[in-house]
């Protein structure tokens, strides 16, 4: 019973195992030690297994160490908060509960991490924009809190060649004039540290007249945000209709009321709960975008019963909306509801959208001739005679455009049926083909032998002919080389489209090998976004990252942490 005893007692048993009164065995190697006693287990552990040990566990506590200072950067990152949550007490009281022996990172220490990991990332982003022969740009500008400027740039291209990717190149702190030259500069300056210079198809902006001029300075194709444009279609149509310019005031008199007051808005609660109605809240518009307003009327309408309900029960003197005016409004919201569709699938990020835009346009017109068909009041008749006059201004401009005429025949789930005009579908054909001639012609200029030995053939070695002869080659080689693109063109557009729920980017991976140079294309026209919303959530981001409580950060920082946010 000794042994048990002794082993009871001293901590050297925990790594040796009793096999015989006389005999033990060390756990950590399996060498058996004759036992009298533990004095022969301590010198057997402290020359071959103490420092191992102690190392293992050093080692251990350092990788969690890492892990947890890891997991706070991008909780930092992600939900955008302040360095100094690491000095808030119940902060760290909840650390502690978790980890007694984490040691929470000084603030200047984890500012450091952040820095670290955002040189980390820059590489690895910069590695994944190399490897592709061709990107597209959105650009916007942004006034923070502190009414500091910043300019921001994102990246779109093909990834993994079925997928659209992106990556915010920077967002950076613009002090000077805002100027196209002052712009330009900067996005020269960022495009030749991302290497990407030579490889940009398209940028695109709003359409502020120093962001258009920017872009014809840096000599690039240009495209104006497609959510832009539809929301100065639809807000000229709105703005132009007196009666329902009358009927928007009064709505947002009516939501103002029941959003300001307290006992209004707990009225519309319980008249909603007695309806047994889901407990909806009204929206307000905001003047500068067309959607707010269609979402305010689209509520207002939604919850007409409730609302009237709880005005017959309080005290006001707001203006009702009449019986003829909510048919007014519910005339106008069948108008505005597809346009509001294609501003969300034209908003798209990680789907092909540049060539959805003549297509949705084409079918956005062809819906206004529907509902002006049907029996509707005259104010939404009117509305919709103006939205259709409108969309077919933008249609021809947008038709004409390289960009988008590209974009939209090199999607295989349109080609020429997504065309509005068949004279216009006729000269972007004849516009691709050219693309797809300079595609073949570069490529055989990198293949043919050189060009004194082939003058020398053609020529026979005569002087007096030479110029003459190599004219005739040129030319047959030009017109082989179009004869090349052409037939490679009219193939592809002859084959059946696929369907418009299928992924483009699939179609040209199954057929690169036999459209090779139209594949080019494709990726290089199929990644430019349709509008500028990207930049714009970028911005919306930086709002929560340069907010009242971290209103001190450096532009440099603010650049890092939304580099992050965004690309991590």
């Amino acid at each position: 019973m000794e042994p048990a005893r002794k082993r009871r007692i001293s901590p050297v048993w925990e790594h040796f195992d009793l096999i015989s009164p006389n005999k033990v065995r060390c756990l950590l190697c399996s060498k058996e030690l004759g036992y009298n006693n533990t004095s022969s287990m301590l010198r057997h552990y402290r020359a071959l297994h103490e420092n191992k040990e102690e190392t293992r566990a050093s080692s251990s506590q350092a990788t969690r160490k890492q892990e947890l200072d890891e997991a706070l950067v991008s909780m930092i990152v992600k939900d955008t908060q302040p360095f100094s949550i690491v000095e808030d007490v119940g902060f760290r009281a909840f650390v502690s509960k978790l980890d007694p022996n984490y040691v929470i990172p000084t603030r200047q220490a984890l500012k450091a991490m952040v820095e670290a990991k955002y040189e980390s990332a820059k590489e690895k982003a910069k590695a994944k924009v190399e490897k592709v022969a061709a990107v597209s740009l959105t650009s916007d500008m942004w006034t923070s809190i502190n009414m500091d400027a910043y300019l921001a740039v994102t990246c779109h291209f093909v990834g993994d060649k079925t997928r659209l990717s992106s990556v915010l190149l920077g967002v950076q702190a613009f002090p000077q004039s805002h100027t196209a030259e002052n712009i330009a500069r900067v996005k020269a300056s960022l495009m030749e540290e991302w290497g990407i210079t030579n490889k940009v198809t398209c940028m695109v902006t709003d359409g502020a007249p120093n962001m258009v001029a920017c872009v014809r300075e840096l000599k690039l194709r240009h495209h104006i945000c497609i959510a832009h444009t539809l929301n100065l279609i639809v807000k000229k149509a709105l703005d132009q209709n007196p009666v329902f310019s009358g009927i928007r005031a009064k709505a947002r008199k009516l939501v103002g009321f029941f959003r300001s007051s307290t006992t209004a808005k707990e009225k519309l609660t319980q008249v909603q709960l007695h309806l047994g109605m889901a407990k909806l809240k009204l929206m307000q518009e905001v003047e500068t975008r067309w959607n707010s307003t269609y979402l305010m009327l689209q509520r207002l309408v939604e919850l007409r019963e409730p609302v009237g309900a709880a005005l017959a029960g309080l005290q006001h003197d707001m203006p009702m909306i009449t019986s003829d005016e909510f048919s007014i409004v519910g005339g106008c919201i069948s108008l505005l509801s597809p346009f509001y569709d294609a501003t969300v699938e034209l908003s798209a990020e990680e789907n092909v959208s540049a060539s959805k835009v003549v297509p949705l346009m084409k079918m956005l017109e062809q819906n206004l001739q529907e509902e002006i068909a049907k029996p509707a009041p005259a104010v939404a008749l009117e509305m919709g005679e103006q939205l259709i006059r409108q969309l077919r201004e933008k249609l021809y401009t947008l038709q004409s455009m390289s960009i988008m005429s590209l974009a939209t025949l090199l999607d295989p789930r349109f080609k020429v049926i997504g065309f509005f005009s068949q004279t216009k579908a006729t000269e972007a054909i004849k516009r691709l083909t050219s693309e797809c001639a300079t595609i073949v012609r570069a490529q055989q200029s990198r293949e043919e032998i050189p060009q004194a030995s082939t003058s020398h053939d053609v020529t026979g070695g005569s002087k007096l002919w030479r110029r003459l002869d190599t004219s005739v080659m040129e030319a047959r080689r030009s017109q082989n080389v179009t004869a090349d693109a052409t037939v490679e063109v009219q193939r592809y557009l002859s084959e059946p489209n696929i369907g418009r729920l299928e992924n483009p980017l699939e179609y040209w991976e199954r057929q690169k090998l036999l459209y090779p140079n139209l594949h080019k294309l494709a990726l290089a026209f199929l990644c430019t976004p349709a509008s500028s919303v990207p930049c714009e959530r970028v911005f919306s981001k930086a709002g929560e990252v340069v907010s009242k409580k971290r209103n001190r950060l450096k532009p440099k920082t603010v650049e890092k942490l939304l580099f992050l946010n965004k690309n991590e």
